[in-house]
């Protein structure tokens, strides 16, 4: 039978450092705050119970947590006073279950790996293991001291250690699994007689080591995993190590980038072999590419599905849009939300498009507006193309069936329809139905005046 597991996140320092209005856990690493990378670990795990200690901006903190994150309930724990992290995972008790395990995690470290966690919940054999890590400088950071059989018995501070006990190059990176009946008991122990008058969670270590207790250690499989953030300069390094993590699993798959360090991935990337990405390219959200896409500089896809072969030129802002195979996009052109673009069809420069499928083999090369509309198959819609889809009050449907042809700078004031084969004369106003295969037009007559002398000057 599984043990229950209950997910503890402490979550309520100021992060004074971060010289912020914002909670240092709503900062955000890749497009997502640093307690919400904690959480969506936490969701890949079957977890009970998730409980989140806050306090500075706990409003704030509670607030967008619970609009973002619906997959499971949260408990909410304040801390009035900090104290120390072991008064933080203190103030759970009344909530935590007494039989179980609990996993103790940091809102403020983000890139904590499911993996990990669930090897460290498997080790936890006799009541508690703990993340370690052996690193090359370890000043200033707890010291995993072993006795001469190679069990943990203890954590010896920086300002506490000796000189051999600072040799020592493994780490405490206070990431525990503890059966919950151990914490109910060593917690209400916890004394601040120390400096710093504050409750610490590692004088739970030694408790257990007193009771017996075998204490398991594994090391996560990156470094990344229990690196903090604290101030600016952490944030921005690891945002930058996470998109290194994110760019070569990529390459792993099949993408190219003209220069890995030069993308921002602020969501979920999933692409297909032979994906070409140039400099300068942002995405957020979930995307998705298909096989043989080209991207060129500067684009910013959010939250978009673009299908096999697709080539979009530089600059180009594509936001919620579903786009087929094949499809030519840009330079310039923004593909606003609900934006359907249909196998091989054409969006040109400084094309807008918003809420409107364009179908197969379609075309709108030139500095139109497409707004609320049905574009049918091999429609040709010129330059300056306007749908008026807005009257002041409420938006309205343009229709164009297939292989209508739309003449530059005409406008097309919905709610109409423009019936297949139909053409439509350059610069025309149109605001009735087209039939079929007729040739509409709305616009002044021209009217020419031979031998016009130009005014001079006086």
């Amino acid at each position: 039978m599984t043990s229950p597991l209950s997910v503890i996140i402490l979550a309520a320092g100021k992060g004074t450092r971060m010289q912020s209005a914002k909670p240092k856990v709503l900062q955000t690493l890749a497009g997502k705050s640093l307690l919400g990378h904690v959480l969506d670990t936490c969701h890949q795990l079957t977890v009970d119970e998730t409980i989140i200690v806050h306090g500075f901006g706990g409003d704030q903190v509670k607030s967008e947590i619970t609009n973002q994150y619906t997959q499971a309930p949260i408990t909410w724990v304040a801390q009035t006073e900090q104290l120390g992290t072991g008064h933080a995972v203190k103030v759970t008790l009344s909530d935590l279950p007494k039989s179980g395990q609990s996993l103790i995690l940091y809102g403020d470290v983000p890139l904590v790996s499911c993996e990990t966690l669930t090897a460290l919940k498997t080790a936890n054999t006799d009541g508690m293991s703990m993340l370690t890590l052996t690193v090359d400088n370890p000043f200033g950071l707890g010291r995993i001291k072993r006795d001469q059989a190679g069990n943990i018995e203890a954590i010896v501070e920086q300002k506490d250690a000796d000189a051999e006990e600072q040799s020592i190059r493994e780490i405490n990176s206070g990431i525990y699994c503890v059966d919950n009946a151990l914490l109910h008991k060593y917690l209400p122990e916890l004394s601040n007689d120390n400096a710093q008058q504050e409750y610490y969670l590692t004088d739970i270590v030694k408790m257990a080591v007193a009771d017996g207790i075998t204490i398991a250690a594994i090391e996560p499989e990156h470094t990344f995993e229990i690196e903090g953030v604290n101030n600016r300069q952490q944030l921005a390094s690891l945002e930058r190590t996470w998109q290194r993590k994110l760019v070569a699993d990529l390459q792993e798959a099949g993408v190219q980038f003209a220069d890995p360090t030069r993308v921002d991935i602020r969501g979920t990337l999933t692409a297909g072999q032979d994906v070409f990405i140039d400099v300068n390219v942002v995405f957020e959200g979930d995307c998705t590419l298909g096989d043989n896409v080209y991207i060129e500089a500067g684009c910013v896809i959010k939250n978009a599905k673009i299908g096999n072969a697709c080539y979009i030129k530089p600059y180009c802002v594509i936001d919620r849009a579903d786009i087929g195979a094949g499809v030519d996009i840009g330079p310039f052109a923004h593909l606003r939300p609900d934006t359907v673009l249909s196998d091989n069809s054409k969006v040109g420069n400084f094309v807008e498009i918003k809420k409107s499928t364009i179908g197969q083999g379609s075309k709108v090369n030139h500095l139109s507006y497409v707004g609320d509309a049905t574009v049918g198959t091999g429609v040709n819609i010129g330059a300056g193309v306007i749908t008026c889809n807005y009257d002041g009050a409420n938006k309205s449907q343009t229709i164009i069936e297939d292989n209508a042809f739309i003449g530059s700078n005409a406008s097309l004031v919905a709610p109409v329809t423009i019936g297949d084969t139909a053409t439509v004369a350059a610069g025309s106003v149109i605001t009735k139905d087209v039939n079929s295969s007729a040739l509409a037009f709305g616009r002044a007559r021209q009217v020419q005046k031979n031998d016009f002398q130009r005014p001079t000057k006086k």
